[in-house]
């Protein structure tokens, strides 16, 4: 059973589209299908499989376009997690490939079955290396990273339209 079928039927009747990470999502696992992509860190990131991409749907950007029955918008972080050696090096590599892949999907006008086709993607802060205590607002978001870990993170906007 699918998650929507356990919500009531006047919240369903209601939704015009998924979650416009999930269509990220999909187009980074379509992508990169021998890389760990996710939406939330792992518990342990000693433990983790690297490299590994981390989407998330920031609260900075969400808007309608056209008739908002049709097109959705939304703004995204990506970030890119790499191990020694060489995971500096590793991590810039990784950006790009994500680039590259997020941008054969915006110009492909990839369709992602039952959320959407991509319109727009649009490259809004180009994949840099990030040092956790100057990016993390309020108490330090990753203070927990390991010695020998890279993160490497970049910002997108995608425009979808919602299925026929």
């Amino acid at each position: 059973m699918a998650a929507i079928d356990t919500l009531p039927a006047s919240i369903r009747d209601r939704i015009v589209f998924s979650p416009v990470e999930d269509v990220l999502l999909y187009l980074l696992r379509q992508a990169f299908p021998d890389v760990t992509v996710r939406s939330l860190l792992p518990e342990k990131l000693e433990s983790a499989n690297y490299p590994f991409i981390l989407a998330r749907k920031s609260t900075s950007l969400g808007d309608w376009q056209g008739d908002p029955r049709f097109i959705d918008r939304g703004h995204f972080e990506i970030q890119v997690y790499t191990k020694d050696p060489d995971g500096d090096e590793l991590g810039a590599l990784v950006s790009e490939a994500v680039r590259s892949a997020l941008h054969d999907a915006w110009q492909n006008h990839v369709t992602v079955p039952g959320k959407g086709t991509v319109l727009k993607i649009t490259l809004e802060n180009e994949p840099h290396r990030a040092s956790d205590m100057q990016t993390s607002s309020g108490p330090v978001q990753y203070a927990d990273l390991p010695t020998g870990v890279w993160r490497y993170e970049s910002e997108y906007s995608i425009s979808i339209r919602r299925p026929l």
